[in-house]
């Protein structure tokens, strides 16, 4: 059913979250000291991000009926279409890619969730998930 595999999928979703808890940059107050911050700035949403960059990479990495299913379980997963419309909402994202398909779902502040829901209504549980990702 689907061409994307589910290690593939486990990946996006691990990096999505990972990108998903960032946090706006903080504006540090002057004579502020790192140490006294915890760490916080791990969780910074920085532009030269790896986590996004690493994440960008591997989606556009994706061949064309990978992309498809990634934007057609996103769709699935935010309420769009019902597993029972998983063609159509294949067909709803072939005519929909573009090269800035990787952008444009990373865009998507609760990507993982979307994806998740989608596999869920699809018949796949998160424990494949996490079976693929041992």
């Amino acid at each position: 059913m689907l061409t994307l595999s589910i290690d593939k999928l486990a990946y996006i979703i691990e990096k999505a979250r990972e990108f998903d808890a960032k946090e706006e940059g903080l504006e540090e107050e002057e004579g502020s000291n790192p140490s006294d911050e915890g760490m916080r700035e791990v969780l910074e949403d920085l532009p030269d991000d790896a986590t996004y960059d690493e994440l960008h990479a591997f989606i556009v990495a994706l061949n064309q009926d990978e992309l498809i299913d990634l934007l057609a379980l996103t769709y699935l997963g935010r309420g769009d279409f019902t597993a029972e419309e998983w063609q159509e909402a294949q067909a709803e994202a072939k005519g929909t890619i573009t090269p800035k398909v990787a952008d444009y779902l990373l865009g998507i502040p609760v990507l993982a969730d979307y994806l998740e829901e989608g596999l869920t209504a699809l018949g796949y549980s998160c424990g494949d998930l996490e079976k693929a990702h041992l």
